[in-house]
């Protein structure tokens, strides 16, 4: 999720979720401190779109359902958008956030990526029922995929991979999900892949 202006006041989690149900603006909250969303651009919400629209039918008939960047994931006292959620067993009654996700995705760009390879990737990680972690870069290819299986060591994926997310048995190629993606990358790959089939 693009990121992120603090306001630098304390305040309790009840104030957080009250003022996030009437705020044209989406808030995170990390150590008591509330930070303001920026807008995203065409390219994150094309991946976070790619990656959710091909988990939505495949996890249909499933007891684990994915939701999209406006349901948040409570870590502790913390409360963060991830760009995509995956909830299997869902141990949280309330309607607007979860605490048992499986799988977390986050599109990085330059104004979030300290946030999400530092703080967010150390809390998610701290949830006992997250079996995956994904950080998928929008300004070239690169799908870095951790798994708690392996002791969060980092796996990366580019154009012509595919992976299997383990938590839910589904496979997914970096092609779609960079589907529509414009950067240097996705031309060039498409430019090679169009001359290839023309050869």
């Amino acid at each position: 999720m693009a990121m992120n202006v603090a306001v630098k006041h304390r305040i309790s989690e009840e104030e957080y979720l009250q003022g996030e149900l009437i705020s044209d603006i989406k808030h995170e909250l990390i150590e008591g401190e509330v930070y303001a969303m920026s807008g995203a651009s065409k390219n994150h919400d094309r991946i976070a779109g790619n990656v959710y629209t091909k988990l939505l039918p495949l996890l249909e008939n499933s007891p684990c359902e994915p939701f999209s960047s406006d349901v948040k994931v409570k870590v502790g006292s913390n409360f963060f958008y991830p760009d995509v959620m995956v909830v299997c067993e869902d141990q949280t009654d309330h309607p607007y956030y979860s605490e048992s996700p499986s799988i977390l995705v986050e599109v990085l760009s330059k104004s979030t990526r300290r946030n999400d390879e530092t703080i967010k990737r150390l809390a998610y990680q701290s949830i006992p029922s997250l079996q995956e972690y994904l950080l998928i870069e929008q300004d070239f290819v690169d799908v870095e995929v951790c798994r708690r299986m392996s002791g969060w060591l980092s796996q990366h994926y580019f154009l012509g991979d595919e992976f299997v997310l383990d938590s839910v048995g589904i496979t997914l190629s970096v092609e779609d999900i960079y589907r529509r993606v414009q950067n240097e990358d996705v031309l060039t790959y498409l430019q090679q892949q169009a001359e290839t089939n023309a050869g």
